[in-house]
Formats: C-alpha cells, sequence, structure tokens
C-alpha cells in the first residue's frame, strides 16, 4: 500500500512538474509545448488522480492531489529565485531564449526527419 501511494504521489508530482513547464515557455514554444508535450502530461496526471480514486480513500487522494500540486509550485518558485539571485535576469532570459530556439529547431528536426 505504501509503494503504491508513493507511485502515485510520483506521478502526480511528475506529470504537474511538466505541465508546470510550459507556463515558463513564451507563446510559441508553449504553443509547441503544450501540442507535443502537455497533453500527454495532463492525460497522466488525470489517470494517476484515476489510479488515486480507485485504490485509495478519497481523503488520501485529495491529500495526494494538494501535496503534489503544492510541492512543485514552491519547488519551481524557489528554483526561479535562486537562479535569479544566482545569474541575474538577463543571463536567465538569453539562456531561455536560447533554449527556447533550441527546443523549436529539434522539434522541427524531429518532425521532418
Amino acid at each position: 500500500m505504501i509503494i503504491q501511494y508513493t507511485l502515485f504521489l510520483f506521478g502526480l508530482i511528475w506529470s504537474f512538474s511538466i505541465i508546470k513547464t510550459q507556463s515558463i515557455f513564451n507563446k510559441k514554444v508553449g504553443l509547441i509545448f503544450k501540442i507535443f508535450i502537455s497533453k500527454i502530461s495532463w492525460f497522466s496526471f488525470l489517470a494517476a488522480c484515476y489510479f488515486g480514486f480507485k485504490n485509495f480513500t478519497i481523503k488520501l487522494t485529495f491529500i495526494g492531489i494538494i501535496a503534489s500540486i503544492l510541492l512543485v509550485q514552491l519547488s519551481f518558485s524557489f528554483i526561479k529565485k535562486k537562479l535569479t539571485e544566482k545569474f541575474g535576469e538577463q543571463k536567465l532570459l538569453r539562456f531561455k531564449t536560447f533554449f527556447e530556439i533550441s527546443l523549436i529547431i529539434l522539434i522541427f528536426y524531429f518532425i521532418l526527419f
């Protein structure tokens, strides 16, 4: 039971963190990210919720869902704060732009070839 609940929490955290990652990118890359990755993550998140409702009590399932969402939100805000303190806004913006362009090129490469 503990292993199943741990795997349930891991699935929720994993899928919601990928869903949350979509909000980091700008609109164009966010659209590409949404089409290719986010839909699968939403499906995984909903499947994990269904797994929780089917195998655990409603109380444990809601605690797991709320805890995983809070953990992802807090970790994203903590990471953003630490990266901004360490590198500054300008370096992060340049890296983000480079990463977005690389992601677009990589997706088009895999679509075309």
